[in-house]
């Protein structure tokens, strides 16, 4: 019995050793030494056809034309950049702790947008639909009363939620959209925050450069916020429709948000770049109405089962909403079972695919992580135990590819080989099935990417296909840009103190604040983002924290300095802060093994060094490692402390 024993652990041994190799060799393939660089964002690309795929084909300038326009000059106590679930949530939390008083220039949101939802303002492709069960993700589900029709809402539901949300917080008359802040600068004079901001007026109508003034000025921009498209030779001669999923063309495809009926692509060879969380979605509908279809891949996505279902009525009234505090308990729930943490015998709540994945924790922590001491014994442990928990998974849905799609070389090149946790999983019970359509075809470049564009298609290793309309889903700029600075992120210049810029901030030291949402140089100044902060993998979750957190500081900053509080974080609490996460950022290491992609910014994050400022910069940019119920945990306890330590509150000076 026990040589048998030994013989097979000897056999799991080398099949996990032949996975690991796989790994690394899949990976060596994907490595560029352009990193991001291969990239351009859609508004900064030289050929104006580009730059035009960046404008907003949702806006309705007419009516917004017909609003009382924001007058140059005006003052707000806060001022939010973003109109989406972030910063829906911050005016929100900062309404019910009492920091408003309702009337018109106690917020303003400023967004490029022409409406209110965010990523689910500017995304409407065919198939949208969150991937985290909408009765976790959907804000403020409790308050408005407001239930889902299906456990995973479309995209015009959510958006729709966005307007519910600001309709019942009387919060629809105080946006700017169609509008961008280019620069914040801290005015000392006046304590306050000076925005230079560009409002489009729409075709024929010019645009208007207004300076606002804020008191406090909020960054809620999301991290899915700029598209971006390959520097793929000769890209601009296709001649032609050509469109990012980010701004889907409805006058091509035919059909619209509401009525999927893409009539437009019948007869037609419809090419689309890119097999990541948003391809997933679209390509079954692309191979319902496209005569042919060309999917062009550089690396496979794992593809777990969806489980779309419509909300029964009476499970939502005596299981999901039966209780006051619901949605936070589910959200905490989901989290618990994604961060490997939930006690054996506590009841999966969401029960879906994301809920079975508790390697995820490798990016967003784990309770049972603890701090990982940086030798090499102790992180190639951890390391280890990571993909170990990860190989049920990962094997699993490498096996569904093969029950599913019928052509065993296409099964193949379908399968992705690398960790869970270094790309965003997906979610489809149409996906795969796609593959089996004889005009459906896939063309996998062997993670090298498309090697050249002509007028008629796309080159693939000497072999062009040719193309009628091609869709681009290439994603976003990735947060870590710029060291994840989040200026940056939010697409403005920030100068703080002294003119400091933040970007210069970040780049010189990296990441520096206070439990993620502040920086000393910078006052009346808040953010969250993705760096020293708690993370989950839905980031409603991530947001809502640092939401509830931010309005605590300052209600209890005016209650202790009056209305009109100035409060900036001491470089000596925003070091402690950062030594903490710098203590925590061995955990992370499995992130080195990564394939190139979003999550590692293209392999750069991946990279080995020995600069020591490099590494410290790195480490500084990591989250908290133990979990987002733990990081919670520590914002109440400071919050509970009540004496707001680390941050220096003065009153504001008369002007």
């Amino acid at each position: 019995m026990a040589t048998g024993t030994s013989g097979q652990l000897n056999e799991d041994a080398a099949k996990f050793l032949a996975v690991q190799q796989k790994y690394t060799e899949e990976a060596a393939k994907r490595f560029r030494p352009d990193g991001t660089a291969q990239f351009v964002n859609l508004r900064d690309a030289s050929a104006g056809k580009f730059r035009a795929l960046s404008e907003d084909p949702w806006v309705d300038h007419a009516a917004l034309n017909a609003k009382e326009p924001v007058k140059d000059g005006s003052k707000y106590k806060f001022v939010i950049l973003g109109a989406g679930y972030g910063a829906l949530l911050y005016a929100v939390r900062l309404i019910q702790a009492g920091l408003t008083d309702g009337g018109p220039n106690d917020i303003l949101f400023v967004d490029t947008a022409g409406g209110f939802g965010g990523t689910w303002y500017w995304n409407r492709y065919p198939g949208l639909h969150c991937d985290i069960e909408s009765y976790t993700y959907m804000p403020l589900l409790e308050e408005t009363g407001y239930v889902p029709k299906t456990k995973y809402s479309p995209g015009p539901a959510l958006r729709e939620h966005a307007n519910r949300i600001a309709a019942q917080w009387n919060l629809a008359d105080k946006a700017l959209f169609r509008a961008s802040v280019k620069s914040a600068s801290w005015d000392e004079a006046t304590r306050a925050w000076n925005l230079q901001v560009k409002e489009s007026r729409g075709p024929g109508e010019g645009g208007r450069d207004l300076q606002i003034q804020a008191q406090y000025f909020l960054l809620a921009g999301g991290i899915l916020s700029v598209p971006q498209v390959p520097k793929m030779p000769d890209l601009e001669l296709f001649s032609g429709p050509i469109f990012h999923t980010a701004r889907w063309d409805f006058s091509v495809s035919g059909g619209s948000p509401d009525d999927l009926t893409l009539t437009g692509l019948e007869g037609k060879r419809v090419g689309i770049i890119g097999t990541g969380a948003t391809a997933i979605q679209v390509i079954p509908h692309l191979a319902k109405w496209a005569k042919e279809v060309y999917v062009f891949q550089r690396t496979p996505s794992h593809v777990h089962w969806r489980g779309q279902k419509d909300t029964d009525p009476e499970e939502w009234r005596n299981k999901i909403a039966h209780k006051k505090g619901w949605q936070h308990h589910r959200m905490q729930n989901l989290n618990m079972f994604l961060t490997n943490g939930a006690e054996d015998g506590t009841e999966n709540l969401v029960n879906d695919a994301w809920s079975r994945l508790a390697s995820y924790a490798a990016i967003i922590g784990s309770p049972k992580g603890g701090i990982i001491e940086p030798t090499p014994e102790k992180i190639g442990a951890h390391v280890g135990s990571m993909y170990q928990l990860d190989a049920q998974y990962t094997a699993k849905v490498r096996a569904r590819v093969d029950e599913i799609v019928k052509n065993p070389a296409t099964a193949a090149k379908l399968k992705a080989w690398y960790p869970t946790w270094c790309k965003r999983p997906t979610f489809s019970d149409e996906y795969l099935e796609a593959f089996n359509l004889p005009h459906v075809h896939l063309v996998d470049t062997d993670g090298k990417g498309i090697d050249a564009a002509t007028q008629n298609g796309l080159v693939v290793a000497n072999t062009t296909y040719p193309l009628d309309i091609l869709v681009l889903s290439t994603g976003f700029r990735t947060p870590a840009y710029k060291s994840g600075s989040p200026a940056s992120r939010a697409d403005i210049a920030v100068y703080g103190r002294g003119g400091k810029s933040l970007d210069d901030k970040w780049l010189g030291q990296g990441a520096a604040t206070l439990h993620g949402i502040c920086t000393n140089g910078f006052p009346n100044l808040f953010f969250t983002g993705v760096a020293q902060t708690g993370q989950a993998a839905n980031f409603v979750y991530t947001l809502d924290a640092g939401g509830q957190h931010i309005a605590h500081i300052i209600a209890a900053a005016e209650k202790k300095a009056g209305p009109g509080a100035v409060v900036e974080v001491t470089s000596e609490a925003e070091e402690a802060w950062s030594g903490q996460i710098m203590q925590r950022a061995a955990y992370f290491a499995s992130v080195v093994g990564c394939t190139p992609g979003y999550i590692t910014a293209e392999g750069e994050a991946t990279k080995t060094t020995q600069d020591p400022l490099a590494m410290m910069k790195q480490a500084r940019s990591s989250t908290w490692s133990e979990g987002m119920e733990s990081f919670i945990k520590v914002l109440e306890a400071y919050r509970a402390e009540g004496d707001l330590k680390g941050l220096e509150i003065t009153p504001l000076l008369a002007n």
